[in-house]
């Protein structure tokens, strides 16, 4: 462990130097693609960085929050775009929304904000289900279809509402939540773009889906054109997650991962274009019953083709056990003094 955070405060001390660079560099050059090329080092960096931890917490959040989102905003920040533009006031905020996976709320007063009991409710689940984790062998494959994604959920919410806090405690501003209680959602559509990963929606929208939206339109109609951008942005989706499951793993991609993507942007294109026809517009579902077919649709799919790369890789067992550590130190810490 002691090589860990050795190992941890030299990656967050190459991140901060490197984002420096960025800010004080990167900025100076016009926008374009002699910014690009000034930033590319630093995203080829945030690759490689993640790789040097065998703590899974560690070197999960590591590649999530540098090697994807980091590279992400600095390749749109490159073409001021993305929520690196305009240039935060000062490096510390820059260094801040670059590295970690927050956004300054536009709509501080939101009406869609769930009351706070609701979060530790969520904590108290999430300590329930990775203690089920004990005894797996004697439960169904129904059972572990239903505990894997809410495993899933629960804990990217869990560290990003810490991450949130704890910027919020350091900036003082509001931050845009990165989940929008997905299980709720009403359509994939909804699921996707409005409820699940939203920091993830707001960088693949400007650097996948517009672009190739703007270069088909004016070859196919409008419709071929969203079609062929949600494909693509679903597609780009499941070879990040494919590459994302390599670099924690080592082992070859078996290609369900971004079977499970692909299979989505269909859907979820399908579902986009139907919606558009008079005859779905005429017809009125039940907002439960559209939550059911969503979600059950979801937690189907990604039982038959995401979760079954995590488990063979024991990834959501470490997962589960690395909580656990956590959540025993937390009491003899805290509770226990």
């Amino acid at each position: 462990m002691e090589g860990e955070t050795i190992s941890l405060v030299i990656v967050c001390v190459s991140a901060i130097v490197s984002t420096s660079y960025c800010y004080y560099i990167s900025t100076r050059i016009k926008a374009g693609v002699f910014r690009l090329i000034s930033v590319l080092p630093v995203c080829a960096l945030f690759q490689i960085l993640p790789m040097f931890f065998f703590t899974l917490h560690i070197s999960c959040s590591l590649s999530v929050f540098l090697s994807w989102l980091a590279g992400f905003k600095l390749i749109l920040f490159s073409f001021d775009q993305g929520p690196l533009f305009p240039l935060p006031p000062n490096i510390f905020r820059f260094i801040c929304f670059t590295c970690l996976p927050i956004k300054a709320q536009q709509n501080p007063n939101s009406k869609t904000q769930f009351p706070k009991w609701v979060f530790p409710i969520k904590v108290a689940i999430f300590g329930v289900v990775v203690h089920m984790y004990d005894y797996k062998q004697y439960m169904s494959p129904l059972v572990l279809l239903a505990i894997y994604p809410l495993h899933i959920y629960l804990e990217l919410e869990i560290v990003l509402m810490l991450v949130k806090l704890l910027v919020f405690i350091i900036l003082g501003c509001d931050l845009e939540p990165q989940f929008n209680e997905p299980y709720l959602a009403t359509s994939l559509q909804d699921f996707w773009g409005r409820r699940w990963n939203l920091m993830v929606t707001q960088l693949l929208k400007p650097a996948i889906y517009i672009p190739v939206w703007r270069l088909c339109n004016g070859r196919m109609s409008s419709d071929h054109a969203r079609f062929l951008a949600v494909m693509a942005t679903f597609i780009f989706s499941g070879v990040a997650h494919e590459v994302f499951f390599f670099t924690l793993t080592f082992e070859m991609p078996t290609g369900e991962v971004a079977c499970f993507f692909v299979l989505h942007g269909v859907c979820t294109a399908a579902e986009i274009a139907a919606k558009r026809t008079e005859f779905v517009r005429r017809w009125r579902v039940s907002p439960t019953v559209s939550r059911l077919f969503t979600v059950g649709f979801v937690v189907m799919t990604s039982g038959w083709l995401l979760f079954p790369t995590a488990a063979r890789s024991n990834m959501l067992d470490r997962a589960a056990n690395e909580a656990l550590l956590s959540i025993d130190f937390f009491k003899r810490t805290f509770l226990y003094l």
